[in-house]
């Protein structure tokens, strides 16, 4: 049950709208490719946003300026909401960066009880640019997704993240970091994906393992949540974040008792949110002591 709230952009219409705000950035990027535009052509985008409050779209446009280096207008009023527009920087699109550039915007606004209701790129096809990779490492293009997830812009990280991949494909690290941005905006398919990959050219690669362990638990998928904490324990058996989470999975299952032993591990490797799990759930003293 959702509860009520008053808030401009309630909880219940973000859910539902998530899928429509996909569709509608694949259907503009088929439409920009409809048009002559290419992969990796660097383009920069107006879009705007709507709230009830100016203070809230203010806070959001110093974020926005603050942390994404977009150029922010004024908030202004219209007619029964205010209203507050902007320009991105220069970035390079494909399919995939234009989605989680939007899906990232979507967040955004909801984070700040604003809409995110529109955006567009003209394009001249007469004055074009291309990101260059030629002299760039998947390194640098790397550092700059760290430093952008560091600024909690996931969108302008996994667009870094997936030039890095075209010079390096088989970096698991890489694969790793785009899915843990795509889940930071509840693309949750979408980061599975990456985490797949990322096992794929790592099948040991603890941290993955136990971020796809969390991915199948978020979606009741326990039994494949299991394997994976039980091969990141396996190759990590001093990982308390993967006997914590096991131990969540557990609990999910009605393994209670197998729960609290995990949980009990976890503590005694210094997981910091093990011990209020095992208050809450855990009756027997041999798990509630200090």
């Amino acid at each position: 049950m959702f509860k009520r709230d008053k808030k401009f952009f309630p909880e219940k219409e973000f859910i539902n709208n998530y899928d429509t705000e996909i569709n509608n950035a694949l259907a503009l990027y088929a439409r920009m490719s409809e048009k002559g535009s290419q992969e990796n052509i660097l383009r920069v985008f107006d879009f705007d946003f709507i709230s009830d409050k100016k203070e809230k779209l203010g806070e959001l446009s110093l974020f926005l300026s603050d942390n994404y280096g977009f150029k922010m207008d004024e908030v202004k009023k219209e007619k029964r909401h205010w209203i507050l527009t902007g320009t991105s920087v220069s970035q390079s699109y494909n399919e995939e960066k234009l989605l989680y550039w939007v899906l990232d915007l979507y967040v955004k606004g909801y984070k700040f009880d604003c809409r995110f209701t529109g955006y567009g790129s003209l394009y001249d096809p007469d004055n074009i640019e291309f990101l260059q990779l030629e002299g760039e490492t998947a390194k640098s293009f790397y550092n700059k997704g760290i430093d952008a997830i560091n600024k909690s812009n996931f969108g302008a990280a996994i667009i870094c993240f997936a030039a890095a991949l075209e010079l390096e494909p088989t970096d698991a690290s890489i694969w790793y970091a785009k899915g843990y941005c795509k889940e930071q905006i509840y693309s949750y398919n979408g980061a599975m994906k990456d985490y797949d990959e990322a096992l794929k050219l790592d099948p040991g690669f603890v941290d993955a393992l136990t971020a796809r362990g969390a991915n199948n638990d978020e979606r009741g998928n326990y039994e494949e949540a299991l394997k994976d904490y039980n091969k990141a324990i396996e190759v990590a058996p001093e990982s308390s974040t993967a006997y914590f989470n096991r131990g969540n999975t557990k609990f999910n299952l009605g393994d209670r008792n197998g729960a609290c032993e995990d949980w009990s591990k976890a503590r005694s490797l210094g997981s910091p949110y093990a011990q209020g799990r095992i208050s809450k759930e855990c009756r027997s003293e041999k798990f509630n002591l200090d």
